[in-house]
């Protein structure tokens, strides 16, 4: 039976006794980047809920459920988890509303209020942390989502092959990026904390605090401090001048001194670590917006992938020990214009 019949199954069954002998309307909310899918419930008394459709084979819903809970103790916004079927991979959660933060910040000026309560809302995660709870985000994990790059980007997207020399020079600059990486203080990490995955949710309630509604941190862990601050303000769907983004990343870092994180008392050491926590995550982004289009068919993903390297870039040419990197990938660009790649 196709999971949309059983989704919708499951849905009457849940109201049959709320709403007798009424079908509950069933929309397509959204889908991310991994199997999961999203749909929106319109109730008969005006209210609506949200339906996460998570394929037991393919996913598992406990990691959602924990860090939902770990987040909502720590007194951010996330979905209130209404009913669960975890044989048939269905949840029902409260709905966090349709506008995103990449979407109101079209608007410009909306940016500095909506970023403070993002930095709020992240700090507040922050400070709950304790390790043992979630899984680390270790060296393992984190050489891992650099091989992406040289797999899925440069090789089945740009379809080129590195020398030995290009391999090492590769591997001897993802060394030092993951040193950096390692030697930072650690936190809760959302792991893809930005304006796709943050909901513009109001002012608040007694039960709920304001902006922003938080969602996909099913894949949270324990690691670097600064990961998801560069994933907010290096985010691969918008961009900002860098003498915005530094408004906002010393907001963060002056209020989380203030908070007692333990963020390096210089701010120019506190931005080298946001920097290089970046370079990781752009090239691991690189490696899955290429898988994505080319495993799973998601083309959608190619159009931001110039963003993320603008970003990567900006970071090797900056930093000497990152420079042979830059050089790299200047060299990579030129093989894939003339093997016919066209960015």
């Amino acid at each position: 039976m196709p999971r949309t019949t059983l989704l919708r199954h499951w849905v009457q069954e849940l109201f049959a006794e709320q709403f007798p002998g009424q079908t509950i309307p069933v929309e397509t909310a959204s889908a991310d980047a991994s199997f999961r899918r999203y749909f929106r419930l319109r109730l008969p008394d005006g209210s609506t809920r949200i339906v996460m459709d998570a394929p037991p084979d393919k996913e598992d819903c406990h990691p959602f459920l924990r860090v939902a809970a770990l987040f909502h103790d720590a007194g951010t916004h996330v979905p209130a988890v209404l009913a669960q079927d975890l044989e048939q991979g269905f949840l029902l959660l409260s709905d966090l509303g349709r506008t995103t933060y990449l979407q109101a910040l079209v608007d410009s000026r909306a940016a500095p209020l909506l970023y403070a309560d993002a930095n709020r809302a992240l700090l507040a995660i922050q400070l709950a942390s304790r390790p043992g709870i979630l899984p680390d985000y270790d060296q393992a994990l984190l050489a891992r989502e650099l091989a992406l790059f040289p797999e899925w980007y440069l090789q089945c997207h740009l379809g080129l092959t590195l020398d030995q020399t290009q391999a090492g020079l590769l591997q001897s600059s993802f060394a030092a990026i993951l040193a950096n990486n390692l030697r930072q203080p650690q936190v809760f990490v959302h792991r893809d904390y930005h304006s796709r995955n943050l909901m513009v949710v109001g002012e608040g309630s007694p039960a709920f605090p304001a902006n922003p509604g938080i969602l996909d941190f099913q894949d949270a862990v324990y690691g670097p401090l600064t990961y998801d601050l560069v994933s907010l303000y290096r985010d691969a769907y918008i961009q900002w001048p860098e003498e915005q983004e530094l408004d906002y990343v010393i907001r963060y870092w002056e209020a989380a001194r203030r908070a007692g994180l333990p963020v390096p008392a210089d701010f120019h050491d506190f931005y080298r670590d946001y920097e290089w926590m970046g370079a990781q995550r752009q090239l691991k982004v690189l490696g899955i917006f290429a898988r994505l289009c080319h495993r799973d068919g998601k083309q959608a993903y190619l159009k931001d992938m110039p963003r993320v390297m603008s970003y990567l870039r900006r970071t090797c040419q900056r930093y000497g020990e990152l420079r042979g990197l830059a050089h790299l990938l200047d060299t990579l660009t030129e093989q894939a214009l003339d093997v016919g790649y066209t960015f």
